[in-house]
């Protein structure tokens, strides 16, 4: 029997503030492709032409006020003025083995959901955070790297724009 390493602990880090203990959740990124359907002359049918990726957001919770990290950036006319850094560690109660995982978010704070403020209730703060780049590192290896301004696609080192971007003269 086979089981699934599961995160057993994480810690999220904003612009280099250490939040250890004040965010109890966070949704990392969906990895989607935007799609466009094509259907030539001669095809029995259309098909999805990959178009890139899509926009990619990041969301998560603050269980109380967090401030410094958090607003600095907020409203910055600068793409990737918000640094994120998640870091998990996924274990396997088979083998006792674990695994770091890193998420690299930049972006823009899109929402800052304070919350409902309630004398002597836990309050929380939610935050999502529209992403310009994003990098996965799993137990020192990267995954995944996109830096969209920078036309950079990268799946375990297999830079998949080097030829588009060469092509481009850029």
């Amino acid at each position: 029997m086979a089981l699934p390493k599961i995160l057993k602990d994480f810690n999220l880090f904003g612009d280099g503030n250490n939040w250890q203990g004040q965010v109890p959740s966070v949704t990392p990124p969906e990895l989607a492709r935007r799609m466009v359907e094509y259907e030539g002359g001669g095809m029995d049918g259309p098909i999805e032409v990959d178009m890139g990726n899509q926009l990619m957001e990041m969301s998560w919770t603050a269980g109380g006020l967090i401030v410094d990290g958090l607003f600095d950036s907020y409203g910055s006319p600068i793409h990737d003025a918000a640094q994120l850094r998640f870091t998990g560690s996924y274990e396997s109660d088979e083998t006792g083995d674990s695994v770091a995982v890193e998420i690299v978010v930049r972006g823009r704070h899109k929402t800052i959901g304070m919350g409902e403020a309630t004398k002597g209730d836990n309050s929380t703060i939610e935050v999502t955070t529209t992403l310009s780049y994003y990098k996965l590192t799993v137990d020192g290896e990267e995954i995944i790297e996109m830096d969209k301004p920078g036309n950079v696609f990268r799946v375990r080192g297999e830079d998949r724009l080097a030829q588009r971007r060469q092509n481009l003269g850029i």
